[in-house]
């Protein structure tokens, strides 16, 4: 048979959708979530050691740059002030667009945030510079728990919530020793302090670029611009107001009721405006459910005494004991230590049991006794005791925070996962940002009155020596003070910073009380029939605290919802006996939300199936108090379409159709009925190409974006496409003579395909238009002939060479 070679033929280039397992569908394996943890760990680590690693360096940055106290506390203030007022935001934004692409955007704002912040040659830029670094901070921080809630089961969370435990306590205790050394080194100097943590955000780019693949759910984006800013405005004229209070004016005056009122009056508008917004950066709607609204409450108190508890050691080690600022980071060990202890061991029990409750109440008694020994601790105090004290506070912090954050995400639906997460992570930095203005302000205040004490008690040598290196809140030089002088120094910072635990102490008891108010919910694990446990189990929690009408003392009640998180309305749910009886039957609402009532504690089997969605039945156990069970229907991801002729829009019988995958494999073939219709079911969603043909008309590839749900449809317009073929013969007995080239040109002179024929003389030319054409074969003399095509069906044209071609 002939070889023909025609021109102007183009082949399809199908789009892929991806294969990653999130994307696919499917439960991630423990492998592909720790790839992708791999890269948003590391962007976790350079937020919290750009918190942390200027912490040790803190007493050197203020001193070098001519700052005071006020300058001290604003540079750790800045930073959560700007982690506070974005983390709202980013956690909304993360519920709009790609997750991957905001973590990203967050880590060049921290690293151009950082870049400059070591150029800085003076407080109020360096101030400024950590706004910006605050600003990726924020994003980082609150995307981080979104995306690990995107990923992985509530259950398993806990697991997983270990390695996030455990990255935060590398980094915390990393940080001031990496900064104490930097500081210490005459060869770089606490500039470096800022630059250190570029190279781990540039790495931290790449690796999420590789490993970070989650679906982006597209919809029309309405971001609460309005709302971010009048919640900015009203954070940051608070903390401008517990900052100077005290100092610059009264705590009762005219500047705290201007200010205090000023905040107060924006916060009512970002509420109001919140009330009426569309996509409100907090939906207020989630405080309707009792444990979101505790758990940010207790984030708010836990973030004045985690912040305050930890920012200001720096300041006890250096000020109050002489230690250098390498020293000052490896003192701090303890507290790290039991942070991370405790962070890993809860996240694994959690998973095992499900049950978190007793650390959130363990921990809040932790805290509270921790920062109550702090709060006794003086400048000469034995350091083992010192140790033990920090010790305890840092296991209850680490059984408190990513607990906190892991029951509100257990309570609300997949598309409120990331404003929720947020939202708690917005109180504790506000917490913070709150906890560390105040507490820094009263720092200063109370060292300047212990050292106008001490030095009153050295009688007129003291008196002779002012404030000892304090006056106007300034930080003092140990080093160039005589030594009666440095130890009231030492004196002072000792009773003062103790003064500060002992002032947060307060809110951790706050809450550890408003712990104690928190329903506990058990973490469900994956359905083996759901393929995304993270939105059933968040949805299933979210449905138990909604007020539902159910008749029977047992029940169960739930939402359904769509692979993508959508509620779908008008499903079937159906409740049966383990002996198939049916029990009851309900049709979801138009939220997704169904009730059915159980006879008595036990088994059962949930049916639940809608129009478009493959059917599931799942095991409910039924105990004494409702159920909360959401149901996660997978698309039926079909493909059906038409194929007709381009030219009349007749349907094409008996075409011939085929779907594969972007690395070419055939996923499905079939051919279309006598209505020109074919349709293929279960598809995986993704790009495919959709190649069809038929004898008559041309062959077409198209590229197809099969969804994660229900049927794509498509219609296949064929061209008519005719085909000629023939022999080509020579001589006197007329035989079939090889390797003759035939050239086919059309009525314009245009070269339209050519052809060698084979052994058997033959030649053929397919996929042609109607018209007029020329058909030529090489010979001597070489032999031309005209050829009507009709477009349509076969013609045959066979051709005589009165001699073989040269």
């Amino acid at each position: 048979m002939a070889t023909t070679t025609p021109t102007g033929v183009r082949g399809g280039h199908a789009k892929h959708g991806g294969t990653s397992a999130s994307e696919g569908g499917a439960p991630m394996t423990h492998r592909q979530i720790m790839e992708a943890l791999s890269g948003l760990l590391l962007g976790m680590f350079v937020a919290i050691l750009s918190s942390t690693i200027v912490s040790n360096a803190l007493p050197e940055i203020i001193g070098d740059l001519g700052g005071g106290q006020s300058a001290y506390t604003w540079v750790v203030t800045a930073a959560l002030l700007a982690m506070t007022a974005t983390t709202p935001l980013w956690g909304k934004l993360a519920d709009l667009f790609s997750k991957k692409l905001l973590v990203q955007i967050a880590l060049l704002i921290y690293v151009a945030g950082s870049v400059v912040a070591g150029l800085a040659q003076n407080t109020g830029t360096l101030i400024a510079c950590r706004v910006v670094q605050g600003i990726g901070v924020g994003g980082l921080t609150a995307l981080a728990q979104v995306i690990m809630a995107a990923m992985i089961s509530p259950r398993e969370r806990g697991r997983y919530s270990g390695y996030l435990g455990a990255t935060f306590a590398v980094a915390t205790v990393g940080g001031p020793l990496l900064g104490g050394v930097i500081t210490d080194t005459d060869w770089l100097g606490w500039r470096w302090c800022f630059y250190v943590g570029v190279p781990f955000a540039l790495i931290a780019l790449i690796v999420l670029q590789k490993t970070l693949n989650l679906p982006v759910v597209k919809r029309d984006v309405k971001v609460d611009w309005a709302g971010a800013f009048f919640i900015s405005a009203a954070v940051s004229l608070l903390l401008i107001w517990v900052t100077f209070a005290g100092d610059k004016y009264a705590w009762l005056s005219w500047q705290t009721y201007a200010m205090t009122g000023g905040a107060a009056a924006l916060g009512v508008i970002f509420l109001i405006i919140e009330s009426r917004a569309a996509e409100p950066i907090v939906p207020l709607r989630l405080f309707r459910n009792r444990t979101i609204t505790l758990a940010s409450l207790a984030s708010l108190f836990v973030g004045v005494a985690m912040f305050a508890g930890t920012v200001f050691f720096s300041q006890y080690f250096q000020l109050a004991r002489g230690e250098s600022p390498t020293m000052s980071g490896v003192m701090t060990i303890p507290m790290i230590a039991g942070l991370f202890v405790s962070s890993t061991v809860s996240g694994l029990i959690i998973t095992k049991t499900g049950r978190w409750k007793a650390w959130l109440v363990s921990g809040g008694v932790l805290v509270t006794g921790g920062l109550g020994l702090l709060g006794m601790i003086r400048y000469d105090t034995e350091y083992w005791r010192i140790a033990v004290f920090m010790a305890v506070m840092g296991l209850g912090l680490g059984m408190m925070m990513q607990n906190l954050v892991l029951c509100t995400q257990n309570q609300v639906a997949p598309q409120d996962l990331g404003a929720a997460s947020s939202v708690v992570t917005f109180f504790r930095s506000l917490g913070g940002a709150i906890g560390v203005s105040a507490l820094g302000a009263v720092l200063g205040n109370r060292v300047t009155r212990y050292v106008e004490d001490g030095l009153a008690e050295l009688g007129p040598r003291g008196a002779a020596l002012g404030h000892g290196g304090t006056d106007g809140g300034g930080i003092p030089d140990l080093d160039a003070l005589p030594a009666p002088v440095r130890t009231v120094i030492e004196s002072a910072y000792g009773h003062g910073v103790a003064d500060v635990f002992l002032y947060s102490a307060p809110f951790a008891l706050l809450a550890f009380l408003v712990t104690l108010f928190i329903k506990e919910v058990a973490l469900k694990g994956a359905s083996a029939a759901a393929p995304d446990a993270s939105s059933e189990d968040a949805g299933a929690a979210a449905s138990a605290e909604e007020p539902e009408a159910v008749a029977g003392e047992t029940a169960v009640r739930g939402v359904v919802r769509g692979s993508e998180g959508a509620p779908v309305g008008r499903a079937a749910v159906t409740l049966i006996s383990p002996a198939g009886r049916q029990l009851g039957r309900a049709v979801t609402r138009a939220d997704g939300s169904y009730a059915l009532d159980a006879p008595d504690a036990g088994s059962y089997v949930l049916i639940a199936s809608a129009d478009g969605f493959q059917p599931q039945a799942s095991t409910v156990v039924v105990g004494d108090e409702p159920v909360a069970y959401d149901v996660l229907l997978a698309g039926t991801s079909g493909l059906t379409g038409t194929v007709v002729a381009a030219e009349d829009g007749a349907a094409v019988g008996g075409a011939m159709v085929v779907v594969t995958d972007v690395r070419g494999d055939v996923l499905a073939t079939g051919a279309s009925g006598p209505d020109g219709v074919f349709a293929f079911a279960e598809l995986v969603p993704g790009g495919v190409t959709v190649a069809v043909n038929a004898p008559g008309f041309r062959p077409l590839a198209l590229p197809v974006e099969i969804g994660g749900q229900g049927v794509t449809r498509l219609e296949v317009a064929l061209r008519a496409g005719a085909v000629v073929r023939g022999t080509v013969r020579a001589g006197d007995a007329g035989s079939p003579l090889g390797d003759a080239r035939v050239t086919l040109i059309d009525a314009a002179g245009n070269v339209v395909a050519t052809a060698t024929t084979g052994d058997d003389g033959a030649y053929a030319f397919a996929d042609l238009d109607a018209g007029e054409y020329t058909v030529i074969a090489s010979g001597y003399p070489p032999a031309a002939g005209t050829l009507t095509v009709s477009g349509g069906g076969v013609d045959g044209h066979d051709i005589e060479l009165a001699h073989a071609g040269e």
